[in-house]
């Protein structure tokens, strides 16, 4: 059977006129579910042996996180960064013409992948995940423009009660005041000035396979994960050959893929 979405390549004019106005766009059954088993495969062997370099949620103490590495569920993933080091499967998956060629719609003719921001595969786990606030991920990031695309995959159900990423549409063009943001840079809630603004907000139900492409200026927000499963997704992010990092920042620590 003909995997539903590979006999496209690329995004329709009305997709990437969506893409720029809202700032995201979701592609359903993208990835083909033999990348998305296997992907699964290393995502619960390294999650089993705690392999590699992981976050883990205590390290962040978000709303809904264990108080330290030691109390109850301190063990706890958060994510596993250096998802291209885990196995070859990630490695592919990204110089796959189904993705290229549409991040080449959205950024243009070169592609270069930072190793060093995303780049890993994000869990949230029943009991001990977090609440992540509303925040832009270029809050950190150094790079000559803030104009980097993501992309988040799918590799089980999300939905609301899982802790399924919500996006506020269009603030890529907006940039939030600073006092509008608390200390670590997240949209306060509870300023009368942000309430338009987070009533914008949509949540991005994904099914295995999905992907979700958003700017990285635009805000976006999960809760802590309520079911009882594991809910797990691989995220990278990817920039134009022309948006250098700023040397000197944490942006530029790390080598890079050139993928078009």
């Amino acid at each position: 059977m003909t995997h539903p979405e590979l006999t496209r390549t690329e995004f329709s004019k009305n997709e990437v006129e969506t893409f720029h106005r809202d700032g995201y766009f979701v592609v359903r059954a993208l990835i083909p579910p033999d990348s998305i088993n296997a992907m699964k495969r290393i995502t619960s062997r390294d999650l089993a042996t705690h392999q590699g370099d992981i976050e883990y949620e205590a390290e962040l103490s978000y709303p809904g996180a264990p108080e330290s590495l030691e109390a109850e569920g301190g063990r706890t993933a958060r994510r596993l960064r250096q998802a291209i080091s885990r196995d070859p499967v990630f490695a592919k998956l990204v110089k796959e013409p189904f993705l290229v060629n549409r991040l080449q719609q959205l950024l243009g003719p070169h592609i270069v992948m930072p190793l060093i921001h995303h780049n890993c595969i994000m869990t949230k786990q029943p009991r001990f995940s977090s609440d992540t606030g509303w925040h832009q991920d270029t809050r950190y990031w150094n790079f000559t423009t803030g104009d980097l695309v993501n992309i988040w995959i799918a590799l089980g159900e999300e939905n609301p009660h899982n802790g399924c990423l919500r996006i506020l549409p269009g603030t890529h063009f907006e940039s939030a005041q600073r006092d509008r943001l608390d200390d670590a840079l997240f949209l306060r809630t509870d300023l009368e000035q942000n309430q338009s603004l987070l009533a914008r907000a949509v949540p991005v139900d994904l099914h295995s396979g999905d992907v979700l492409f958003f700017h990285a200026r635009c805000f976006h927000a999960a809760t802590r994960n309520y079911s009882t499963e594991s809910k797990q997704s691989v995220v990278f992010t990817f920039r134009a050959l022309e948006n250098r990092p700023i040397a000197g920042t944490k942006s530029a620590d790390w080598p890079e893929l050139l993928l078009s």
